[in-house]
Order: structure tokens, then sequence, then C-alpha cells
């Protein structure tokens, strides 16, 4: 990929600052620049984006029908009614199903959870899941990750003497479902300070204000962290604020104390024997927990994560790993196909999206799909396929693109349609996909900038190999976890050199192994290059050229640290 190098020059001023803050703080002068474009600019902001703080943690009665939520619930556990637990079959529904269930089955037993089936049922609240409460006797759902826009069978429910207390984190339609209470942050009407909660961090919100509410210790929510981390990361929500203080705690659990069925997941990954990141989670957990709900039904996934049997719990994760690997290969498959009949589309070039329809294709695997071709081509994706008659499919965005109002705008076309600023889900008739395409990319080409159309490295910092110590890289470590929001940094060395070693790997070939140095030091710098093999023969000139590069530590040699190089440009 070519990447846009963007690096701008901090002013005499903001550099400065940017030393002064380092020189208070104790820290390498270029991550006094990276707590400025943060935002953080003394040294009390300093020390709680360093060191998050539970008690930092929002009151959550400060949420809209918070006071209502917890007061139905109460009422529901003082009369013993049975109560479902609801949720999508995607990583951030089914951990928010986890949490909610395991924190009041602590407490109560007349409960039960419920995910609908991708396939037969569909997104969000199904007729048929409410006809299964009514039969089973519920007389409260407490739905999460979805139902915002339910209103149609929120008012069925009611019809049979069912409530529903919505957790839900998307963009509300004006008209909001006769649901009990509405907890999500995106209301119009919104009155919580952080409004970027994950659908599973909803679902903790709730759960810390009924503890609050019948004088539970936190300490009987703090083991629950893991699933609101796994969700943060997974749903790509972003990762300050809020979201920092649970994904870190979250994370801190993943690595001292994760669920039974986390710690099967985390045993069958092979990933238990080393710190877990959030990269384990997006590429190892994530995936697999994802795939359950993809390839057969979400609630395996739930069983799995609540499970407090580990031999049980292992069995469950080897099912969903095996899930897993039929969905990498369906996954490569219909990539392969995508890819094919993107390069067929007429004035491929002039087009500022992609729009792409198969009936034939896996409902389960099209999300995935719309974002490797958004990855391919660097423009909107919406991937179709026919599902119960209807065209069904998901659509991904570059940086700084909305796809959803996107979507938004064919809203008459649709029939159901929902999502986030980066990725969204629709539903229409296959009569009005022709169309749908035409509008949508109508509506791309109309709003997107130019900019937005080429893939950017925005670099943080420049520096030289000098500066790229194991002190530094101890101290970049406390910027983490990264993600939207609080971006992993990217650095820049001008006029490096091949040591002379250098060399392409990979099973095909395409990576580079490089060691490398500059004129300012002696040091011999270890890199990988992913996917870069094609700049191996000009590396062997042993002419100098620029990187773009993260950095991490070296695995194979303890308290050394490797670049991971995001790109590499011959000098001019």
């Amino acid at each position: 990929m070519n990447y846009e190098w963007n690096y701008e020059t901090p002013s005499a001023d903001a550099a400065a600052l940017a030393t002064a803050l380092a020189a208070r703080t104790g820290i390498h002068p270029a991550l006094g620049k990276l707590l400025l474009d943060r935002g953080i600019t003394d040294e009390a902001e300093v020390r709680h984006f360093f060191r998050p703080q539970l008690t930092d943690l929002h009151n959550p009665f400060l949420m809209n029908d918070m006071d209502v939520a917890v007061e139905r619930l109460n009422a529901a556990l003082g009369s013993k009614e049975r109560i479902m637990v609801y949720g999508d079959y995607d990583v951030d529904g089914c951990t928010a199903v986890a949490l909610v269930y395991k924190f009041l089955a602590q407490f109560y037993s007349n409960i039960d959870f419920y995910i609908p089936d991708r396939y037969e049922e569909g997104y969000g609240i199904s007729k048929k899941g409410i006809d299964f409460a009514a039969n089973t006797g519920v007389k409260l759902i407490i739905v999460l990750d979805c139902g915002i826009k339910a209103i149609e069978e929120i008012d069925y429910a009611a019809s049979l003497g069912i409530d529903f207390i919505i957790c839900d984190h998307h963009v509300p339609d004006e008209e909001l479902p006769n649901a009990v209470a509405i907890l999500n942050p995106k209301r119009v009407d919104n009155t919580y300070p952080y409004t970027h909660l994950s659908g599973c961090g909803v679902g903790f919100k709730f759960m810390q204000a009924f503890a609050m509410s019948n004088g539970i210790e936190f300490n009987k929510l703090y083991s629950l962290l893991d699933l609101c981390a796994i969700s943060i990361v997974s749903d790509i929500v972003p990762i300050m604020g809020e979201n920092r203080i649970l994904a870190c705690h979250g994370l801190r659990c993943l690595n001292t104390n994760p669920s039974v069925g986390i710690q099967a997941i985390i045993e069958v990954c092979g990933v238990g024997e080393r710190e877990l990141t959030i990269n384990d989670i997006i590429f190892k957990i994530g995936p697999r927990i994802n795939a359950s709900g993809r390839m057969q039904n979400g609630r395996e996934a739930v069983e799995l994560l609540v499970e407090r049997d580990h031999a049980t719990a292992k069995d469950l994760a080897n099912r969903i790993n095996l899930y897993n690997e039929a969905r990498k290969d369906l996954d490569k498959a219909m990539t392969e196909e995508a890819i094919e009949k993107v390069r067929d589309l007429p004035q491929l070039d002039e087009r500022r999206a992609v729009v792409i329809y198969n009936e034939e294709w896996h409902k389960g695997i099209i999300g995935i799909v719309a974002s490797r071709l958004t990855e391919q081509y660097y423009r909107p994706a919406v991937v179709l396929t026919r599902s119960e008659g209807m065209a069904t499919g998901s659509a991904r965005s570059v940086s700084g693109f909305d796809v959803y109002k996107a979507v938004q705008s064919c809203s008459d076309l649709l029939e159901n349609f929902g999502g986030h600023t980066y990725a969204a889900g629709l539903t229409l008739k296959v009569e009005h996909v022709e169309e749908f395409t035409r509008r949508f990319e109508e509506y791309v080409a109309e709003h997107i900038l130019d900019e937005q159309t080429q893939p950017t490295l925005d670099i943080d910092a420049i520096l030289d190999f000098k500066d790229v110590s194991f002190k530094f890289y101890q101290e970049l470590k406390r910027f983490a976890p990264f993600g939207p929001g609080n971006a992993r940094p990217v650095f820049c060395t001008k006029r490096v050199y091949d040591y002379g070693t250098s060399k392409v790997v990979g099973r095909g070939q395409e990576h580079i192994k490089l060691e490398l140095v500059d004129n300012k030091s002696n040091r011999i710098m270890n890199g990988i290059a992913f996917g870069q093999s094609s700049q191996a023969r000009y590396i062997k000139t042993k002419r100098a050229f620029d990187i773009c590069y993260a950095i991490e530590e070296n695995t194979h040699k303890r308290g050394e640290v490797q670049l991971q190089i995001e790109d590499i440009r011959p000098c001019e």
C-alpha cells in the first residue's frame, strides 16, 4: 500500500511545552509531544492517563433512565419474575450478555440468556425470541448491544406482558421504542458524560448501578472487567476516557485472573505463557468468540464465557476454535471472489465507494470481507448477500468517514439498518440493490474528502536510533492500551541503511527481516516489514532509505526492542 506520510513539525512554542511536560514527568521529550497530542497538559492529567483508576469511573446514575432500570430490575428480583438477558451474536453482544448474566446469577436463579440465530432470526430482537420468552414465563428482558430500533418488536412484547430494559450504544432514530428504560449514551437527550461506551460497557454501567443500589461491593464486578476489555477492543470504540479505564483494568484481569471460559480460549490460542496485549484480543480471542455466531450460533460463545468447569470450557473452546478455522477458510475464498468482482466493476479508479452483491455468499462472513475490501482499495465498502429472500449486508469505512450516515442517506430503500461511524449493517429488498448502490456511491462521492481516500501514516515523532532504547519502549508502554482515539505511535527515522544481513522471509517470501543502521549511532536495529518484500532489492543496494515504524519488544532477545516497519521509502 502506498501511504501518504503525514508529519507536522511542532512550532517552537509546542516543542517547548512538550519538552517541559516531559521533564516534569520524567519521560523522553518525544513522548511529551504524544501527551500534548492527546490533550494532556499537566502532571495531574498525566497521572490519570498513565494510571487509570476505577474510582474515576462516572456515576452510572448520570445516565438517562438508569434509576428507572434499576428500580424495575429490583422489582423483578423482589417478585421472583423470570428474567431473560438477550444480546447480539457478535463479540460485543456475547460479552455483554455473559457479563450481565454472570453478575445477576450470583444472586438470582430465575434467569436465562438468549442469543438470536444470525440466519433464522437476523440482527436484533426477533419475534421468535419474544415468543420463546413468553412461552418460558419471562416477564422482563434485558437486551444488550441491540434493541434501540426495535419499536414493533417491543410493542409486541408488551402485548404479551413482557417489559424491556434496553442497553445499547448504537445511534438511535428520532422515535425510541416503548421500553421501560433505555440506557444509551447516544440518545439525543443524553445526560451521561461519556458517549463512547461499548454495548458491554453499557451493560457494565447497569450492573454497577444495580450493585450500588443494593450495597454490593464493587469487587464483585471487578472480575468481569476482562469481558469489558474484549468488547471495547473488538467493537473498535475509542480507548480514551472511561473506556481506557475499563480496558486497562480488564487487561489486568485477563493477565492475572481470567474467567474459566476465557482462560480456555487463551489456552486454545496458545498465548497463555506470556503477557496478553490488545493484539491478542484483536487477532486471537475476539475472532474465536465471533466465529461461533458467524458459523453456528452465538449462544455457544456465551455458554463458554459463563462456564465454571474447566474441562467443559476446554471442550467448548476447542469446538469454537474449529469454527474459527472454518471461518478463516471461508473468509479467504470469499475475499478472493470479492476482489475479482471489484476488479470487474466499470470505472473502478473513479469510484469513491465499492458495493458488491452475491446471493451465494455466507452471511456470517460478509462483514470481514467488507473490511478486507476497505483495506485493499481504501474506500468505503458494502458487501451484500441474500438471506430469507432479502439482501442483507455489512458496510465498513476508512478513517474519518462516517459510513453510518452514508447508509442512513438511503434509509427509504432499507428495511432495517444500524451501526457506528466505521461499521454498519443493513437489510433491503433485492430489487432495491441497484438503486442503493447508485445512491450510496453518490453520497460517498459528494461527502468524502480527498485525504480520506489515501491511506495515511500519521507520524508522531522523528527519531534517531540512539533514542530507541528499551527504556524508551518501557515509557511508551505506559500509553497502552492503544486503539481508536489513542493510536499506537508511529515514528520515523531518516536515512537508514541495510547492515548487510537483511533478508526476505516468510512462507511466500513476502516479508523482510531487517538489520539496520543510521548515521548517528553505532546501534544495529532489528526490524520486520510484513508484506514489503518488493522493497528488498532496493534495500540491498546499500542506498539510504527512510522508515516509518512502531516499536515493540524483541521476543527473542529479552530487554531489547525491534521495529515493526509500516512503510519504507527510498531517499530522494
